[in-house]
């Protein structure tokens, strides 16, 4: 047993990253997708199909909880999966909802009704898809009020950071930051809406500014995921070395993410 972690390409291995430094005793087994990644570019249905079939993946490793670390599949996949498509037994859990939590200052699990929080303005900067589904605004109806969203589709964002192209991601940070200030110029809040972004958090809050508070996904992640298995020990797992699958071709895998954790990651077909 291991706890799964699942994303279209390399932005979970940020995820990964930091539950893994907070839950060292935990097991862990990464897929990513490389071979139809982005999926940020992609319509709802097939970013749906491709979330299942890589969850069942990681459900036949042994995984009874898997986290979809990917806010493009939490979007746009996982009320429909977990509605009508997730076995008895198994649980599969999102990223931007522990983000919209630490926001709204809410506990993991409260379900009480929706209330005045201290931000007013806030900016979402999020792939294509994930903007288009309004999910991020409609988990955050359920507990907040009177809260404005303007959202910052990242086109080409993604692609960049993949391909190792800091330069030109650098750039494309700041342009997406100066199209957010022309629609909402004093922002209270930013939320980098996808797990490839934290590579870049010191560039986002360069071009926000310091008057603006960025919530990032690994380290609110990491300790929701804390708190939840506390209280599902059984979903733990054994204690053993994280495994890496990637459907892509896993020695260029391995190469790209050694490049984007600075450590040296193996990849094994999927």
């Amino acid at each position: 047993m291991a706890v799964g972690i699942f994303d279209s390409g390399l932005g979970g291995l940020t995820v990964l990253d930091r539950v893994a430094r907070r839950l060292p005793d935990v097991s862990f087994v990464y897929l990513g997708d490389n071979a139809n990644a982005p999926y940020g570019v992609r319509e709802a249905d097939d970013i749906y199909d491709l979330t299942v079939a890589g969850v069942s993946r990681l459900f036949e490793e042994g995984c009874d909880l898997v986290i979809l670390a990917c806010n493009t599949a939490s979007a746009a996949a996982l009320r429909r999966m977990q509605e009508g498509w997730v076995p008895p037994g198994k649980r599969v859990l999102g990223v931007f909802v522990p983000l919209i939590e630490a926001l709204t200052e809410r506990r993991w699990g409260d379900n009480s009704p929706p209330r005045e929080v201290a931000v007013n303005c806030v900016a979402l900067f999020a792939t294509p898809a994930t903007v288009r589904s309004r999910a991020f605004q409609r988990e955050l109806s359920f507990r907040a009020v009177g809260v404005d969203v303007e959202a910052q589709s990242c086109g080409g964002l993604v692609d960049a950071i993949e391909e190792g192209d800091m330069i030109l991601a650098e750039a494309l940070v700041r342009s997406h930051v100066e199209a957010l200030k022309r629609k909402m110029p004093h922002p209270d809040a930013a939320m980098l809406g996808c797990t490839h972004y934290p590579l870049l958090e010191d560039q986002f809050r360069a071009a926000l500014g310091p008057e603006v508070k960025v919530y990032s996904q690994a380290e609110v992640v990491a300790e929701s995921l804390a708190d939840y298995l506390a209280r599902h020990p059984e979903m733990r797992g054994a204690d053993r070395p994280a495994r890496f699958l990637t459907t892509g071709d896993p020695r260029k895998v391995s190469g790209q993410a050694t490049q984007f954790l600075r450590r040296e990651i193996r990849f094994e077909s999927a």
